[in-house]
């Protein structure tokens, strides 16, 4: 669901594209069962007027880093603001928790989260080297240039989605595990939502929804706000190296896309998760080598500068897109995270602008409550941050994939002037770090 289409016919999956929640304390497997809270009234049927009781002021669909984080923060504001909360999640219990994959959390992301809980494992990023294959010019970007500990942070999605779904798990948000929510019902004063259970249906009434669902970009339905296949895959995995060089992330451009190599740590620091993007007909080829081809082939596309690539492991693919709403707001229905825009992975960009979502959102319900008057506050503070994260997203996705040799030495010239304008280097990292804020 987006939400700028809030009434057509297809179920809101309760879960990100990866995501669902550990279910450690809880036994109740009802639809309506509550981590730290009651049952809302069982007894509403579909159709019931507008006008009756609520059973909740807030209700995320979406149980992946993004909702829980919103979960997470309405639940700590309510000291000032009290608002009921519900967390509406798809997935299995535990079903997350166990995700190897990677994920690179920025800095300024992890300033937001670490008041909810921060994962032990992160590896830090301090540098990141930005080059392009068969050209000149190369940019790096250091945290001491910033004066910062860390430019970001490379960590699994089980272990964020553990850490902030036992913060969540500790407070008074209900939380409906392995459930599933219809399209909603908009009505002048609320929602109307049916869940479903394999233990039965209900409908719930909730002053405001949240979609904070995922998926990725090959199952997703055109948003409306801006659509674009890119014709890439991305291969990903866990690659070891002969030579590393531990806390630094790499983007190498390539005409069929970028590659990335982010630091996982591991034994002497030697292993890097990796996405490869490229065409789909390459993808599928590659996918289907025997290891040491792969590596191979991703040695001659990177280089030696962490000398041979030793290892693969945990290899996956899946398209690549832009999808995006207009506008984050529908009457009484609000999209964050992948729900309002799915991006390219170039640069990382997309869950720390998700993540800035649900932060701006949990502070405009704070100061206005469960309020038309506090998304119209969302919206507005948001528009400039996602403006300038997608615009630049969507721009190095397809630049750097133009194989012209005059604007490949246009490419090269500009990496290597970043060097030397400092003001616009900085201006550019920050906005990868931190986003806009207002």
């Amino acid at each position: 669901m987006s939400g700028a289409n809030v009434d057509q016919a297809q179920p809101m999956n309760g879960a990100d594209a990866h995501a669902g929640a550990p279910d450690q304390q809880s036994t109740d497997t009802s639809p309506l069962a509550s981590q730290g809270g009651t049952r809302p009234d069982a007894s509403k049927q579909p159709g019931q007027p507008p006008g009756d009781a609520f059973d909740f002021d807030v209700t995320i669909v979406g149980a992946g880093p993004v909702g829980l984080a919103l979960a997470g923060w309405l639940a700590r504001r309510s000291a000032t603001r009290a608002l009921s909360v519900a967390l509406i999640d798809a997935r299995e219990p535990e079903s997350a928790a166990s995700d190897p994959r990677a994920i690179a959390v920025s800095q300024g992301s992890r300033m937001i989260l670490e008041p909810l809980r921060w994962p032990a494992d992160a590896t830090a990023i301090h540098r990141i080297h930005v080059s392009q294959r068969g050209h000149f010019g190369r940019t790096l970007i250091d945290h001491a240039e910033h004066g910062l500990p860390a430019l970001g942070y490379v960590l699994r999605y089980g272990s964020i989605v553990q850490a902030l779904a036992q913060r969540v798990q500790a407070t008074p948000v209900h939380w409906f595990k392995s459930t599933t929510a219809q399209a909603p019902v908009q009505e002048n004063d609320g929602v109307t939502l049916r869940v479903e259970h394999v233990s039965g249906t209900r409908t719930l009434r909730t002053r405001l929804l949240v979609s904070a669902e995922g998926g990725l970009f090959h199952e997703q339905q055109a948003r409306g706000g801006g659509t674009r296949d890119y014709g890439q895959t991305a291969l990903v995995g866990t690659v070891s190296v002969s030579a590393p060089r531990p806390h630094v992330a790499w983007e190498r451009f390539t005409s069929q896309g970028p590659i990335a190599l982010l630091p996982t740590g591991g034994a002497r620091g030697a292993d890097f998760a990796l996405v490869w993007c490229c065409t789909p007909e390459e993808a599928a080829r590659r996918a289907q080598l025997p290891d040491d081809a792969f590596l191979h082939e991703l040695g001659v596309a990177f280089g030696d500068r962490m000398g041979r690539f030793t290892k693969i492991s945990a290899r996956a693919a899946f398209p690549l897109g832009l999808n995006s709403v207009d506008a984050l707001v529908n009457g009484r229905v609000v999209a964050i995270g992948n729900a309002a825009q799915t991006l390219h992975p170039v640069a990382g960009q997309g869950l720390n602008l998700g993540l800035r979502d649900a932060h701006a959102l949990a502070d405009a319900l704070a100061q206005h409550g469960a309020s038309p008057l506090a998304l119209a506050a969302f919206a507005r503070s948001r528009a400039l941050d996602r403006r300038l994260t997608i615009g630049a997203t969507d721009t190095l996705a397809r630049l750097f994939t133009i194989d012209f040799p005059a604007l490949g030495s246009l490419r090269g010239l500009a990496l290597t002037a970043l060097e030397f304008v400092p003001p616009v280097k900085t201006a550019l990292a920050r906005q990868m770090i931190f986003g806009q804020r207002r």
